[in-house]
């Protein structure tokens, strides 16, 4: 069975949780002015809980929520001003490309750790569309990025020696799709922030959740669709 750990359980909380103060806001329990300043710290919780589900192999999406969330937490709480924000958001352009590299040698260290040889595949798809199908049987991971563009990885012809291969994901305002051979173990470990992330496979359902998957993806998606395929 795939481990799909978001299954639009991430935004649904959100949701949840949001309704809960607004009702507590409403019927007099807490003053509406505090409830909005305490919003922030849903999604930190929230990219902590994505950290740890993911035994921290998703990095990308749930630190960054983390990060953005906090500062305005700390804003709300009177810590930090909006002209410090202005001034040092870029920071968080930096730590974005810092917890890529962060991934990609953490990627490579287990290669070289596993002595094996190994590929990865990069997509990026910036306002346009970029595919690639990898021909290899020691296929280890990847990325793929799909900002207001379509990004997709066919691996029909790959096969996986050193499980698992880690595809990380970031979606913002877009689609990505990755297709499997239909016997693969696919283990989905994505934050979905008003996205959604999907095995379409016909019988996806019945894999054996206790087989070692032969990819896992991890990543972000914002207002975006990541789908697995056959």
């Amino acid at each position: 069975m795939t481990r799909n750990i978001s299954e639009r359980f991430t935004t649904g909380t959100v949701f949840v949780l949001i309704g809960i103060i607004l009702l507590l806001s409403t019927t007099g329990f807490i003053e509406m002015r505090s409830v909005w300043g305490w919003i922030p710290a849903l999604f930190v919780l929230v990219g902590v809980w994505a950290l740890v589900r993911s035994e921290f192999r998703n990095l990308v999406g749930p630190v960054m929520i983390i990060a953005i969330a906090g500062t305005f937490l700390l804003r709300n709480v009177g810590l930090i001003a909006d002209g410090v924000i202005g001034t040092w958001w870029p920071l968080f352009v930096v730590l974005f490309g810092l917890l890529i590299m962060i991934n990609r040698s953490r990627r490579r260290q287990r290669i070289r750790l596993e002595s094996h040889t190994a590929e990865e595949v990069t997509v990026v798809a910036v306002f346009g569309s970029d595919e690639r199908r990898p021909v290899t049987e020691q296929f280890s991971g990847g990325e793929l990025v799909s900002v207001f563009g379509d990004a997709r990885v066919d691996l029909g012809d790959a096969g996986v020696r050193a499980r698992p291969a880690i595809v990380e994901t970031i979606t913002v305002f877009g689609d990505s799709e990755i297709r499997v051979p239909a016997d693969w173990n696919v283990a989905l470990e994505t934050v979905n922030i008003f996205g959604e992330t999907t095995d379409r496979r016909r019988d996806s359902g019945k894999r054996n959740a206790t087989d070692d998957p032969e990819l896992i993806v991890t990543g972000i998606s914002m207002f975006g669709d990541i789908e697995v395929r056959d």
